[in-house]
């Protein structure tokens, strides 16, 4: 709320009306959360090597990744810090949907936090089990969709939009609240799946930021959202904010992060961007565009389970290794080309979602 006590004083010094347009408090959001990130990482990663806290390899993955054991990990907790440090700083914590992102984040992540601290502190290589993970984040998915389904100002409760059509609305009733927790939990273990390889989830997340503050700003802006012909929801422009700091994290975490990575974000960081991505695309009704942002998410998540059950029915794997990253650097492309090439293809995708705004 450092914002809002600069801006208390714009009577007596006329500049600081500036802290009341969401674009330069998201341009200061990207700058604080970027700077806390950066600048904190070199004591984390030195604080994780002291205490043990790093990286344990599986050896039935690619023989490259071995090198990767000793690495610190559970960096995802600086990057959920400076978000959230950053948000209530230069956010309006009396937006409901800005305390519901930070609820969301700050909860996934606290579930991905479990699940590394069993793996790296106790020495569980299974960490969480399974059904522990996925039914706190389904419980934590549900109290969500309570929120929302059960909110009188939403006019628009249960309701789903179609993308390229002016409008089109889909009424789900009760069935929106199984539909939120297919969202949010899909969305959380489909980051948490493609954060194998340094760099990129992270780096797809950033670009997954920057797309959705592009479509919070405009949701929330009436002049922007009549003459693109999209649902206009009061106060979601804030969230613009939150994106920002978003992706400033992303950025301060990916100096450390790329290849070769000097630390892994780990389950609380990946769990707990998803979970937030899932989280923006409910408030925004960009449901059905988060497969388009996400699309690379979608298809990590996808190839998994296309291995797994064409192993179990027919004995054979459809992918040299899933999910799919692996099977192309099982392939022989080196680890820096796979990144890379799948950043390039989510910036298109990110880019051919922001498509849906005007073609309509």
């Amino acid at each position: 709320m450092l914002y809002k006590l600069l801006y208390y004083f714009h009577d007596y010094y006329t500049p600081l009306n500036v802290f009341r347009y969401i674009t330069f408090r998201t341009a200061l959001a990207i700058i604080t959360s970027l700077l806390i990130t950066f600048l904190t990482a070199p004591w984390i990663i030195g604080k994780m090597r002291k205490l043990s806290m790093t990286q344990y390899v599986r050896d039935d993955g690619p023989r490259t990744h071995l090198r990767k054991e000793g690495t610190p990990t559970m960096g995802g907790v600086m990057i959920i810090m400076s978000i959230v440090l950053s948000v209530l700083m230069w956010g309006d914590l009396g937006n409901k949907f800005v305390l519901i992102m930070i609820a969301s984040i700050t909860g996934f992540g606290l579930i991905g936090l479990a699940d590394d601290y069993l793996k790296v502190v106790r020495r569980n290589p299974r960490g969480l089990k399974g059904w522990y993970k996925f039914g706190a984040q389904i419980i934590l998915a549900l109290i969500i969709g309570f929120v929302f389904y059960f909110d009188p100002n939403d006019i628009y409760v249960a309701q789903l939009s179609i993308p390229f059509f002016k409008k089109w609305l889909i009424d789900l009733g009760w069935l929106y609240i199984p539909f939120i927790i297919l969202v949010i939990v899909g969305a959380s273990n489909a980051v948490n799946l493609t954060d194998g390889i340094d760099g990129l989830a992270i780096g797809l997340v950033g670009v997954a930021s920057l797309a959705n503050a592009v479509f919070v700003y405009i949701s929330g802006h009436s002049g922007f959202s009549q003459y693109l012909q999209v649902l206009y929801l009061p106060g979601t422009g804030e969230l613009t904010v939150f994106c920002g700091a978003m992706f400033g994290a992303a950025l301060g975490f990916l100096w450390y992060n790329s290849y070769p990575a000097d630390i892994f974000m780990g389950d609380v960081g990946s769990i707990g961007l998803g979970g937030a991505l899932g989280t923006l695309a409910v408030i925004t009704k960009q449901e059905i565009v988060l497969t388009i942002v996400g699309a690379i998410f979608v298809i990590e998540t996808f190839s998994v389970i296309i291995q797994v059950a064409s192993f179990k029915l027919t004995g054979k794997r459809v992918f040299r290794m899933a999910p799919i990253h692996h099977h192309f650097e099982v392939k022989g492309w080196p680890e820096p080309k796979v990144i890379v090439r799948f950043w390039i293809v989510g910036i298109i995708l990110a880019l051919l979602s922001l498509t849906t705004l005007k073609v309509r």
